[in-house]
Protein backbone atom coordinates (compact mmCIF):
# COMPACT_ATOMS: atom_id res chain seq x y z
CA UNK A 1 0.00 0.00 0.00
CA UNK A 2 1.26 3.23 -1.03
CA UNK A 3 0.14 6.75 0.59
CA UNK A 4 0.25 10.17 -1.60
CA UNK A 5 -0.16 13.56 -0.57
CA UNK A 6 -3.05 15.66 -2.76
CA UNK A 7 -2.09 19.27 -3.24
CA UNK A 8 -4.77 20.67 -4.82
CA UNK A 9 -5.79 23.44 -3.12
CA UNK A 10 -9.47 23.74 -5.26
CA UNK A 11 -9.94 20.13 -3.19
CA UNK A 12 -8.98 21.27 -0.30
CA UNK A 13 -11.38 24.52 -0.74
CA UNK A 14 -14.26 21.79 -1.23
CA UNK A 15 -13.33 20.07 1.68
CA UNK A 16 -13.32 22.75 3.85
CA UNK A 17 -16.55 23.74 2.43
CA UNK A 18 -18.56 20.76 2.94
CA UNK A 19 -16.82 19.78 6.23
CA UNK A 20 -16.51 23.13 8.03
CA UNK A 21 -15.30 21.36 11.58
CA UNK A 22 -12.52 20.16 9.38
CA UNK A 23 -11.22 24.31 8.41
CA UNK A 24 -8.49 24.42 10.87
CA UNK A 25 -6.92 20.93 11.06
CA UNK A 26 -4.07 21.78 8.63
CA UNK A 27 -3.21 18.48 7.15
CA UNK A 28 -2.99 17.97 3.64
CA UNK A 29 -5.85 15.35 2.13
CA UNK A 30 -3.59 12.42 1.23
CA UNK A 31 -4.57 8.89 -0.90
CA UNK A 32 -3.79 5.30 -0.91
CA UNK A 33 -3.96 3.15 -3.56
CA UNK A 34 -5.92 0.40 -1.30
CA UNK A 35 -9.28 -0.95 -2.49
CA UNK A 36 -11.65 -0.34 -0.10
CA UNK A 37 -15.56 -1.68 -1.35
CA UNK A 38 -18.82 -0.01 -0.18
CA UNK A 39 -21.79 -1.94 0.08
CA UNK A 40 -25.13 -0.14 -0.88
CA UNK A 41 -27.72 -1.96 0.64
CA UNK A 42 -30.76 0.92 -0.29
CA UNK A 43 -33.60 0.11 -2.57
CA UNK A 44 -31.74 2.11 -5.18
CA UNK A 45 -28.44 -0.33 -5.31
CA UNK A 46 -30.49 -3.19 -5.99
CA UNK A 47 -32.29 -1.25 -8.76
CA UNK A 48 -36.01 -1.68 -7.71
CA UNK A 49 -36.57 1.86 -6.53
CA UNK A 50 -38.89 4.39 -8.71
CA UNK A 51 -38.61 7.70 -8.27
CA UNK A 52 -41.77 9.62 -6.41
CA UNK A 53 -42.60 11.27 -10.10
CA UNK A 54 -42.44 8.07 -11.77
CA UNK A 55 -44.31 5.92 -9.11
CA UNK A 56 -47.14 8.15 -9.08
CA UNK A 57 -47.79 8.37 -12.68
CA UNK A 58 -50.81 8.36 -14.24
CA UNK A 59 -51.50 5.32 -16.34
CA UNK A 60 -54.75 3.86 -18.43
CA UNK A 61 -54.99 0.95 -16.15
CA UNK A 62 -55.03 2.54 -13.07
CA UNK A 63 -57.17 5.68 -13.13
CA UNK A 64 -60.52 5.96 -11.98
CA UNK A 65 -62.53 8.08 -13.83
CA UNK A 66 -64.86 10.50 -11.90
CA UNK A 67 -67.24 13.58 -12.56
CA UNK A 68 -69.69 14.95 -9.56
CA UNK A 69 -72.62 17.18 -11.00
CA UNK A 70 -74.83 18.68 -8.56
CA UNK A 71 -74.29 15.14 -6.32
CA UNK A 72 -71.96 13.75 -4.54
CA UNK A 73 -69.14 10.62 -5.53
CA UNK A 74 -67.39 8.62 -3.52
CA UNK A 75 -63.53 8.27 -4.67
CA UNK A 76 -62.43 5.63 -2.46
CA UNK A 77 -63.19 4.29 0.48
CA UNK A 78 -59.90 1.99 1.11
CA UNK A 79 -57.26 2.65 3.32
CA UNK A 80 -53.72 3.70 1.73
CA UNK A 81 -52.58 7.10 -0.14
CA UNK A 82 -53.93 8.16 -3.63
CA UNK A 83 -53.31 10.86 -5.95
CA UNK A 84 -56.51 12.82 -7.22
CA UNK A 85 -56.04 15.10 -10.24
CA UNK A 86 -58.66 17.21 -12.16
CA UNK A 87 -60.73 20.25 -12.60
CA UNK A 88 -63.89 22.17 -10.83
CA UNK A 89 -65.74 24.18 -12.52
CA UNK A 90 -68.69 26.58 -12.30
CA UNK A 91 -70.60 29.22 -13.17
CA UNK A 92 -72.77 31.68 -10.59
CA UNK A 93 -76.13 30.82 -10.61
CA UNK A 94 -77.81 33.40 -8.44
CA UNK A 95 -76.99 31.07 -5.26
CA UNK A 96 -73.69 30.12 -3.72
CA UNK A 97 -72.04 26.67 -3.79
CA UNK A 98 -69.04 24.70 -3.42
CA UNK A 99 -67.10 22.05 -5.52
CA UNK A 100 -65.33 20.54 -3.31
CA UNK A 101 -63.07 17.17 -2.30
CA UNK A 102 -64.61 16.26 1.20
CA UNK A 103 -63.12 13.31 3.78
CA UNK A 104 -66.11 11.87 6.22
CA UNK A 105 -65.59 9.04 9.10
CA UNK A 106 -69.33 8.71 8.54
CA UNK A 107 -70.23 11.17 11.29
CA UNK A 108 -67.94 14.02 10.78
CA UNK A 109 -67.37 15.89 7.05
CA UNK A 110 -64.54 17.87 6.45
CA UNK A 111 -63.84 19.80 3.52
CA UNK A 112 -60.39 19.40 2.67
CA UNK A 113 -59.89 21.37 -0.88
CA UNK A 114 -63.08 23.47 -2.26
CA UNK A 115 -63.94 26.18 -4.84
CA UNK A 116 -66.45 28.33 -3.80
CA UNK A 117 -68.95 29.95 -6.48
CA UNK A 118 -70.55 33.12 -4.78
CA UNK A 119 -73.39 34.72 -6.45
CA UNK A 120 -73.05 37.61 -8.30
CA UNK A 121 -75.25 39.81 -10.37
CA UNK A 122 -72.86 38.97 -13.36
CA UNK A 123 -72.33 35.79 -14.89
CA UNK A 124 -68.87 34.73 -13.88
CA UNK A 125 -66.96 31.62 -14.53
CA UNK A 126 -65.09 30.13 -11.79
CA UNK A 127 -62.38 27.19 -12.26
CA UNK A 128 -59.36 25.98 -10.20
CA UNK A 129 -57.46 22.68 -11.14
CA UNK A 130 -55.79 20.38 -8.44
CA UNK A 131 -53.42 17.68 -8.00
CA UNK A 132 -53.81 16.34 -4.49
CA UNK A 133 -52.18 13.33 -2.79
CA UNK A 134 -54.56 12.08 -0.01
CA UNK A 135 -54.34 9.86 3.04
CA UNK A 136 -57.50 7.48 3.97
CA UNK A 137 -57.44 6.16 6.99
CA UNK A 138 -59.82 2.68 7.90
CA UNK A 139 -63.45 3.73 7.52
CA UNK A 140 -62.85 7.11 6.17
CA UNK A 141 -63.95 7.90 2.70
CA UNK A 142 -62.98 10.40 0.36
CA UNK A 143 -65.59 12.12 -1.86
CA UNK A 144 -66.17 14.87 -4.81
CA UNK A 145 -68.95 17.30 -3.90
CA UNK A 146 -70.67 19.35 -6.39
CA UNK A 147 -72.97 21.78 -5.10
CA UNK A 148 -74.60 23.33 -7.71
CA UNK A 149 -76.34 22.75 -10.52
CA UNK A 150 -73.93 24.89 -13.07
CA UNK A 151 -70.75 23.26 -11.18
CA UNK A 152 -68.88 20.34 -11.94
CA UNK A 153 -65.68 18.50 -10.54
CA UNK A 154 -64.34 16.01 -12.87
CA UNK A 155 -60.72 14.31 -12.49
CA UNK A 156 -59.27 10.63 -11.99
CA UNK A 157 -58.11 9.11 -8.93
CA UNK A 158 -55.40 6.23 -8.89
CA UNK A 159 -53.86 4.53 -5.40
CA UNK A 160 -50.33 5.18 -4.91
CA UNK A 161 -49.84 2.80 -2.21
CA UNK A 162 -51.19 0.93 0.45
CA UNK A 163 -52.02 1.77 4.37
CA UNK A 164 -48.44 0.77 5.42
CA UNK A 165 -46.90 2.72 2.83
CA UNK A 166 -46.20 -0.49 0.42
CA UNK A 167 -46.19 1.56 -3.16
CA UNK A 168 -48.61 0.40 -5.65
CA UNK A 169 -47.32 0.72 -9.17
CA UNK A 170 -48.60 2.37 -12.06
CA UNK A 171 -50.30 -0.64 -14.21
CA UNK A 172 -48.05 -2.23 -16.47
CA UNK A 173 -44.82 -1.12 -15.10
CA UNK A 174 -42.61 -3.67 -13.59
CA UNK A 175 -39.49 -1.95 -12.18
CA UNK A 176 -36.65 -4.28 -13.23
Amino acid sequence: MSVSTVTSEALQLKLRQLLPSQQGFGTDLSASDTIIPVIDLTKAAEGSDVGETLQTALAFGSQTAFRALNSTVALANTPGFYRVVGTASGDNSGANYTLSLDMTDGATNKIVWSLEVPSTASLTSYNAIFDLTFFLDTDITLNAVSGGTDGVIIGSIRQTADINGTLVQPSGFTPQ
